[in-house]
């Protein structure tokens, strides 16, 4: 069941009194969804980001590195060069929305807060960045860890979980709060990493255990698993159809508890929150 939480947005408590969906925003040439790279188009990006608000986004989530395995690496400079002006178009024409931005580099979130952005979504937790924290607890800024090991190019390697995923992934994001509280980290999200270091059937593991991750670590939960191999390799179809699997599997996560789902598909996102709120009314 959805437990509701405050974010400090702005300086501004918010209070979210139901589940969140986070749209996917790609400035990328390279993301492993096609349909979802914007690369440099931004002449589109105002017309895209508005449809996304008015469908029922919440918060948009700007990515400017592709995180895929085999995604070739850019520099830091190159990472800021495909963000900012999604950044700073999205804060002038959407005064009210959520913006925030997919990076592990302490230097990207420096700027984009200092640009208006208001979440740092970070698929390392701060591994990759050890200023990452820093940066993050000066400008108060809400924190989404991510479960992962090693790097996107990596992470297929490393998915040996003697003790189960879903009790590892809990003790790893629970070290990685701790020591986010002693740096002075306030608004903290998890997120159980789907599709990062684990194995098809450990994405599954995961799913059905969500709960106890949620409950466990009593954090607002976010899920990534918007047309991910792990729906696509299961059922044998082209992630362009796997737009009902992933409705199925954001419900199931919902009626779990999860908070915020992040989805390439705002509508069918909306619908799934929706969908999943009239479930658990009916659940004891």
């Amino acid at each position: 069941m959805f437990s509701p939480f405050t974010l400090n947005i702005r300086s501004k408590i918010v209070s979210v009194t139901r589940p969140l969906v986070m749209a996917i925003f790609n400035t990328t040439p390279d993301s492993f969804y096609s349909r979802s790279r914007l690369g440099g188009r931004t002449d589109d990006y105002a017309s895209i980001l508005e449809k996304m608000v008015a469908d029922g986004a919440d918060i948009i989530d700007i990515g400017g590195y592709s995180s895929r395995p085999g995604a070739a690496d850019i520099s830091e400079e190159e990472e800021w060069q495909r963000v900012q002006p999604a950044i700073s178009l999205a804060r002038r024409i959407l005064p009210d929305t959520m913006i925030s931005v997919d990076t592990f580099r302490s230097g990207i979130a420096r700027r984009a807060a200092d640009e208006g952005a208001d979440i740092i979504n970070d698929i390392s937790a701060g591994a990759l960045d050890p200023e990452m924290a820093d940066v993050v607890a000066a400008y108060r800024l809400p924190y989404i860890i991510m479960h992962m090991r090693g790097t996107p190019e990596t992470m297929g390697t490393m998915t040996d979980y003697p003790r189960g995923v879903v009790a590892e992934v809990i003790e790893s994001l629970s070290e990685t709060v701790r020591n986010l509280r002693l740096k002075g980290v306030a608004d903290i999200i998890a997120d159980p990493g789907f599709g990062f270091a684990k194995t098809l059937e450990q994405n599954y593991e995961l799913l059905a255990g969500l709960k106890t991750v949620i409950d466990t670590l009593g954090l607002p939960t976010l899920v990534g698993m918007s047309r991910k191999s792990m729906l696509s390799k299961l059922l044998d179809i082209p992630t362009e159809e796997t737009l009902p699997a992933t409705v199925t599997v954001n419900t199931q996560a919902l009626l779990q508890g999860a908070a915020i789902v992040r989805v390439h598909d705002v509508r069918a996102g909306v619908q799934a929150v929706k969908l999943a709120q009239a479930l658990s009314s009916h659940m004891n």
